[in-house]
Parts: structure tokens; C-alpha cells; sequence
């Protein structure tokens, strides 16, 4: 079968080969990937320049935004059949057993093992699942629009589980980017009064969908100052929440100058560059930095949820379809800024 794999350690080792194709061993299913989302993290991986804080295995299939049909259920899986069409979280192996994952929150499991990193990935005909990592996609909905289940999750897990957004705030989105576009979404839907969005030169497309979603204020930083936009809102004391989705360390800094006194800043953004400055702001304003990292089961249903009532808006964020052998272009018009999102389809309709 078709794959595209990271092969090594270096920028542009990323391929598309021919791979065998796997089998649903007990306690597992196969999945028939139909449309797999690109990441962020993926373009990173083709540029080498990941964060070298998650440490994966080589060769590896790339790919964790997956969509796809059951084509065989292993012995012992229940409640699954063939022809159901299905998300997957991209947890593909935890340990079951600690604290965190006996709390519910194995998404920080110290032994997960993510899609695309440390497990063959989504970006492939075929994908092998545990059934804890599936759910049902709402009818109605499109494999494209399934596809995006787990960006939105990312967002949700910022703005509504770690952070939270009250009717009447102020929310700066910093980045416009998947993630930062999908926070708007949910900021607007959680009752946010005022949005701002803040993007570079090469954000000019993504700044215009984000206007289109609904963000009252949209900034290209290159050409103007938000700390001064910000000093006209509200009372002018700044953000009561300040989203990171960009991966860019400076951003930490600006998000320490557009936060208001007793504000919070969620980070879910990540990426390899030191911080040359000091975390002061933090403690003078006493403000509340939340990490914000992956997702859970309960993430995943209540945006399949919110799909399922059409809340959301993902005909508006994704910018192209593409086939596993157009992968270079799907990903360079995310990083051009041509497209928010890009999918590859691996299943044809």
C-alpha cells in the first residue's frame, strides 16, 4: 500500500513508498483511511525541524488527522463492524496504568505512543486501531469534515478544558493557522464578545477566513501594533485570554503584553526555540498559563457533537483535497499560507 514516511533524521526525507499493508490482530481493527488531515507538526517533520522534545521512531507513516471506514475487526473487538465509518484519537498506545491514564487523562501518559510519531500513522491506505481510540462519525458528515475532528479537538481542549472563554471577554487568538482558526470558532461559540486574530504578512489569506468565521479584529503584526488595538477594547486593560497557536517562543513574550491582570494565556503552540527573555510579566500580573496538549475521549465526542449540529464551520477552514502524491503541494500551501488546512484523500468516493 501507499504511505508517506519519514525514512530520517534530516529535512526532505519524507516520501511516498510502497509499504505492507497491515493486519487486525486480536483486540484491534483496520481501518481503510479515506481522508487523513495535514498538520503542522507534519510540515515540521518534512523540514526536520519538530520539536526534538518528542522523540519518534524511524521509518515512521506520518499522519494523525484520520478519517476513515472499518474493513476488519480483529478477534475479541466488540461493538465494531465492518463499514463503520470512523475517527481515531491519535493516542494509538498508552499504558493503561499509571495515575494519569487511570484518571482519565491519558493523553499525558509518559508511555503514550502518538500516530505519526511512534506508530505507523494515517497518511496510508490502512491504519490499525485499538477500539478505545474510535468514534462514530455523525451522519450527514463528510470524510473531509471528519478529518478535522482532531484539530478541533485541540482547540476545544484550550479554550473550553484547560482555559475557558466567558460570554463577554476579550480573546486575542495568536496565529491564524489551523489551531488559531479552530479557537476561534470556539471562542465565538463559548460567548466571546470581542476576537482578535493576529497573523504576519504571509497570514493574508488565513486573516481573511478568520474575518469571514466572525473575528471582529484581525491583525497582521508585520504592520501594525496589537498592544495598541488592544488599549482601544473593552478597558483597555488587555485580553482576559490570550491563545498561542503559533509554536513561535517570542509569541510568549506578546502574549505577556496583550494578557490582563489576573488573565490567562493558554499555550498549546510548540516548537524548538529558546526563550531569551524573562517570565516576570507573568508574576506582576498574576497571570495563569495553561499548557495545553492533546486530547481525551470526551474532547473528540463533544466536537462530534458540535459537528453533528452543524456548529461548526469546516467548509470554511479547509482550502484543498489532494492525493497522496500531491503531498508536497497540500503541504506547502499550509506553510505559503495559501491554505488553512490541506487533507489528502486515500480512498477515493
Amino acid at each position: 500500500m501507499k504511505a508517506l514516511v519519514k525514512y530520517a533524521d534530516s529535512a526532505g526525507a519524507l516520501e511516498v513508498r510502497d509499504v505492507p499493508r497491515p493486519v487486525a490482530g486480536p483486540g484491534t481493527v483496520l481501518v481503510r483511511v479515506h481522508t487523513v488531515g495535514v498538520c503542522g507538526s507534519d510540515i515540521h517533520m518534512w523540514h526536520n525541524t519538530q520539536s526534538k522534545s518528542s522523540v519518534g521512531v524511524l521509518p515512521v507513516t506520518l499522519g494523525h488527522e484520520s478519517a476513515g471506514i472499518i474493513d476488519a475487526v480483529g478477534d475479541g473487538v466488540t461493538g465494531w463492524a465492518v463499514g463503520d465509518r470512523v475517527v481515531c484519537e491519535t493516542a494509538a498506545s498508552i499504558c493503561g496504568v499509571c495515575s494519569l491514564c487511570r484518571a482519565g487523562r491519558y493523553n499525558l501518559c509518559p508511555w503514550r505512543e502518538g500516530y505519526g510519531l511512534k506508530r505507523d500513522g494515517a497518511m496510508a491506505e490502512y491504519l490499525v486501531a485499538e477500539p478505545r481510540v474510535l468514534h462514530r462519525i455523525p451522519d450527514g458528515l463528510c470524510f473531509e469534515a471528519a478529518a478535522m475532528c482532531e484539530p478541533y479537538a485541540v482547540a476545544y481542549n484550550a479554550v473550553v478544558e484547560r482555559a475557558t472563554v466567558h460570554p463577554g471577554d476579550l480573546v486575542v487568538i495568536q496565529g491564524a493557522g489551523a489551531i488559531g482558526i479552530l479557537a476561534l470558532q470556539l471562542a465565538i461559540l463559548r460567548g466571546a464578545a470581542t476576537t482578535v486574530v493576529l497573523g504576519t504578512d504571509v497570514d493574508t489569506h488565513r486573516l481573511d477566513t478568520a474575518k469571514r468565521i466572525g473575528a471582529d479584529h484581525v491583525v497582521d503584526i508585520t504592520r501594525q501594533d496589537p498592544v495598541e488595538l488592544l488599549a482601544r477594547l473593552h478597558d483597555g486593560l488587555g485580553a482576559d485570554l490570550v491563545v498561542d497557536a503559533t509554536g513561535v517562543s517570542a509569541a510568549l513574550r506578546q502574549s505577556m503584553q496583550l494578557v490582563r491582570p489576573a488573565g490567562a494565556i493558554a499555550k498549546v503552540g510548540w516548537g524548538p526555540q529558546p526563550l531569551d527573555f524573562t517570565l516576570d510579566p507573568l508574576v506582576k500580573k498574576a497571570v495563569t498559563l495553561y499548557g495545553c496538549y492533546s486530547h481525551t475521549w470526551s474532547t473528540w465526542e463533544n466536537v462530534l457533537r458540535l459537528f453533528g449540529e452543524g456548529k461548526l464551520r469546516p467548509e470554511l477552514v479547509l482550502g484543498g483535497v489532494y492525493a497522496i502524491d500531491e503531498w508536497e503541494e497540500a503541504f506547502a500551501a499550509m506553510q505559503q499560507g495559501r491554505n488553512v488546512k490541506s487533507v489528502l484523500r486515500m480512498l477515493a468516493d
